[in-house]
């Protein structure tokens, strides 16, 4: 009765939330997690590697927004899966330059001498993480993927029957 009195019809408020109830299946969608294999066969190359060092610079997105990207040398271990070289270079949006960090949210943090299984896409001069934060899968000292009970041996296994 309040927003007819605002002025709204009902037609209108229904249809705002229609909006407001697709774009959040939407969005739900989106944040699903894409499973181990559909991961692997959609990544140009797969390594498991550790960062050995980063450098932050300013970059221009291509809707002209100044974000903050770190360049990571990436030291690879193991190659899981297409044609990796011993040193790679990988940008994730983020870091922190002339005293302003940038996060986002569908990327980890990382810090040089973490393990981690990396799935790749070439970009321009670097490779970038497939699927954002889900192309990186930082380990602990056991082989296990961090906050799961996924291992590095169930990870090989998969990628050697997707790669095929």
């Amino acid at each position: 009765m309040a927003i007819i009195r605002a002025g709204l019809s009902t037609r209108t408020c229904a249809m705002a939330i229609a909006v407001c109830a697709a774009s959040s299946i939407a969005f739900a969608s989106d944040g699903h997690p894409v499973p181990l294999a559909e991961r692997i066969q959609g990544a140009e190359v797969v390594v498991v590697a550790t960062p050995s060092s980063v450098n932050a610079s300013w970059r221009e997105n291509t809707f002209g927004d100044r974000l903050i990207v770190s360049q990571y040398v990436l030291q690879v271990h193991e190659t899981l899966k297409g044609r990796a070289a011993q040193a790679m270079s990988l940008d994730l949006d983020g870091g922190t330059l002339d005293g302003f960090t940038l996060r986002v949210s569908s990327l980890p943090t990382l810090v040089p001498g973490e393990r981690a299984v990396f799935f790749l896409d070439r970009g321009n001069g670097a490779y970038h993480a497939h699927l954002k934060g889900q192309g990186i899968l930082k380990l602990d000292d056991q082989g296990v993927v961090r906050g799961s009970s996924l291992t590095l041996d169930e990870i090989r296994r998969v990628a050697a029957t997707a790669a095929k």
